[in-house]
């Protein structure tokens, strides 16, 4: 979730690079194609797993990092990029081994490595680097990336602050695992994605390693910093890993037993939880002002409500697991969070979909609310407005109501299934809908997704 709240390994395996000549290879693109982003992400490579070693003192706000990275050659390349912000200062790259020559054009980390890689070809690049990261304003004006807070940072990447803290392949088409080996004070506590497996202190200091072994979108991924209290426990058959500012910490009494009764009604609803562990960051970051589906760990500026819970562990699913294609197609994610909101509402008692759906159509016909189609908002600084998020969850009932309830979640169970730790789009959502409901639904999606104005019930 990006929409801002109310103030209320699989490694790939390194094989002999060839000598290059003049002829061999080709550059890889410099981005991934998304219109959204251009210059985001990058072509010619899959990035398989990172392993990311990072030191920061946040005092001075300094990090040192070694990124290495394990890839494999989609073509045969001459070269090839890395997301990096420039603020950050490279100190040397080397592939398989060997030293690399580098150049930098604005976010882009160019290396050349010294042979050229053979289509198919696994190889390992090794980035180190150090600086002050510096977060990112994004086209709707919020934050995004390495965001300081007064006791760390609030690390929340959607869509592009990745590269302010680490090299990658930053477009979510190119989904890895992760391994994050962080040394802070030990007066401050590190927490990233998927299992703490260790943590080590010595003078002074204290080193959190974190794994990550289902694939993930770069967007997704975090390492956020404070004096959190840090808890880590089996609960309802799941392994809940919550980390809370001391200074929320009594309105985030309870927050670890909330996650199982959630996640065991969304299971029934779209199938098996998809990771092997859940949790939370709870920071106080007031300036941030939007909660992020982080991948197994959603990060929240607060004390999440009921519906904001129940919004995030709903992205585990649908956006985390099951990643859009591309980001005009985001209303797969936050269309079918905010639906999940709706339901786990009417599971509560305390409001029916229905109402749900009653109170968004009510809108007029003349509300500038109907004139974004939901599948293409018209550009990344329309990512996260109003119509993606409950148009999309309209999009869906209006679904439900057309095809059936036993086609409907059907239709969810099949997109996360089907899709697991993968990427989609648009159009396959609407084959898969009309492959398991055996209707023809192209009006209705059209209507919903595509065109301008309210449609007609």
């Amino acid at each position: 979730m990006k929409r801002l709240l109310a103030l209320t390994a699989a490694a790939f395996i390194s094989l002999p690079l060839a000598p290059a000549t003049a002829q061999d290879g080709t550059p890889g693109a410099p981005d991934a194609g998304d219109p959204y982003f251009p210059g985001q992400g990058n072509g010619g490579y899959d990035a398989g797993h990172y392993d990311l070693g990072l030191d920061y003192d946040p005092g001075s706000g300094l990090l040192s990092g070694v990124a290495r990275i394990s890839a494999r050659a989609t073509q045969s390349l001459s070269r090839f990029n890395l997301d990096l912000v420039s603020t950050l200062f490279v100190r040397s790259v080397t592939v398989d081994g060997r030293p690399a020559r580098f150049t930098r054009s604005g976010s882009e980390l160019v290396v050349t490595p010294p042979y050229r890689l053979r289509d198919g070809r696994g190889f390992s690049v090794v980035v180190r680097y150090d600086g002050r990261p510096v977060h990112v304003i994004d086209p709707d004006g919020s934050m995004d990336g390495w965001i300081r807070t007064s006791d760390g940072v609030y690390n929340a990447n959607e869509p592009q602050g990745a590269m302010t803290w680490y090299p990658g392949n930053h477009h979510m088409t190119d989904k890895a695992t992760y391994r994050f080996t962080v040394t802070v004070p030990s007066t401050r506590v590190a927490v990233a994605n998927g299992d703490l497996v260790a943590t080590v202190r010595k003078s002074g200091r204290t080193t959190y390693v974190w794994n990550s072994t289902e694939p993930m979108a770069g967007y997704l991924a975090t390492v956020s910093i404070g004096k959190f209290q840090l808890s880590d426990a089996r609960i309802g058959g799941y392994r809940v890993i919550t980390a809370v500012d001391p200074q929320l910490a009594a309105d985030a009494k309870g927050l670890p037993e909330r996650h199982p009764p959630v996640l065991d009604y969304f299971s029934s609803l779209f199938g098996p939880y998809p990771f092997s562990s859940t949790g939370a960051i709870v920071d106080h970051a007031p300036e941030v002002g939007y909660a992020l589906e982080t991948q197994t760990r959603p990060l929240y500026p607060r004390a999440p409500s009921e519906s904001l819970l129940a919004h995030e562990l709903a992205h585990q699913w649908f956006g985390d697991s099951v990643t859009p294609t591309l980001w005009r197609d985001i209303w797969l994610n936050e269309g079918f969070a905010t639906y999940a909101e709706w339901l786990w509402a009417d599971k509560l008692g305390t409001r029916t979909v229905q109402a749900s759906f009653d109170e968004a159509y009510a809108r007029a016909a003349d509300d500038e609310f109907w004139q974004t189609p939901t599948a293409d908002p018209g550009g990344p600084a329309n990512l996260f407005h109003d119509p993606v998020y409950d148009r999309g969850a309209m999009t869906l009932h209006a679904l439900r109501r057309d095809v059936g309830e036993d086609a409907f979640f059907a239709i969810l169970r099949a997109w996360a299934a089907e899709h697991k730790y993968g990427n989609a789009d648009t159009a396959a959502f609407i084959a898969l809908s009309e492959r398991v409901s055996g209707k023809q639904l192209d009006a209705l999606f059209d209507a919903w997704l595509f065109q301008p104005g309210k449609p007609s019930l």
